[in-house]
């Protein structure tokens, strides 16, 4: 796999960190212009009645097409706790929530500022939970993929896209809390591999990687 250049990602799909398993490294856009609809503010999880996406209220400012980097997260409408009951209540009965709810918990007690902060946070506790770790190089400038010699993954991995278009991943099914209820869902955000495989998140995401 090439070095790939992907966008900052809430609680990312596993598509996304299968990118941070096996790529060199990974260029980090920040520097696009914000994109509504999108996993820069959006995660998927597997609730009780399926597929439920949580996404983060932002503030849009006066700029009409800001930066991603300068996207302030909004407090509007108590969303940190709607989001952390949300996955209390989608993986409590998981094998492995009760072994993170601790590390995962600060993040939805305390404001950040800034969606690319939170983000990363997340993401860092991820990787350091299943000992990854991805080179990650933020952006100060927006990307030239093909000046950087870097497939550019910003337009693929999107929630209305699927994931078909990328070749390097073919999701592995894996234990899922409402499988027997929904089927596997496929893809769905990081937190769902992470809570139901604890460390074999790490052989699901190389049996997700596909090898040219």
């Amino acid at each position: 796999m090439r070095p790939v250049l992907l966008t900052s990602a809430y609680l990312a799909p596993v598509q996304y960190f299968t990118k941070l398993y096996a790529a060199p490294y990974v260029v980090e856009e920040r520097c696009d212009h914000y994109v509504k609809q999108t996993y820069r503010n959006r995660c998927v999880i597997a609730g009780p009645d399926g597929s439920l996406p949580l996404t983060i209220p932002i503030e849009h400012g006066d700029v009409l097409k800001p930066a991603t980097r300068d996207i302030r997260i909004s407090d509007h409408g108590n969303w940190r706790h709607l989001h952390w009951t949300a996955l209390v209540s989608a993986y409590d009965n998981s094998p492995y929530f009760a072994y993170y709810a601790d590390d995962f918990a600060p993040f939805y007690e305390r404001p950040y500022k800034y969606l690319v902060d939170f983000n990363e946070g997340l993401r860092a506790l991820i990787c350091d939970l299943l000992d990854l770790h991805p080179d990650v190089r933020p952006t100060s400038a927006y990307a030239d993929a093909a000046a950087l010699g870097v497939d550019d993954l910003r337009e693929t991995i999107r929630p209305k896209t699927g994931y078909a278009a990328d070749v390097h991943f073919s999701p592995a099914p894996y234990y899922q809390v409402f499988r027997e209820r929904h089927g596997f869902l496929p893809n769905l955000s990081m937190a769902d591999l992470l809570f139901n495989m604890g460390p074999e998140s790490r052989l699901i995401l190389k049996k997700s990687v596909v090898e040219e």
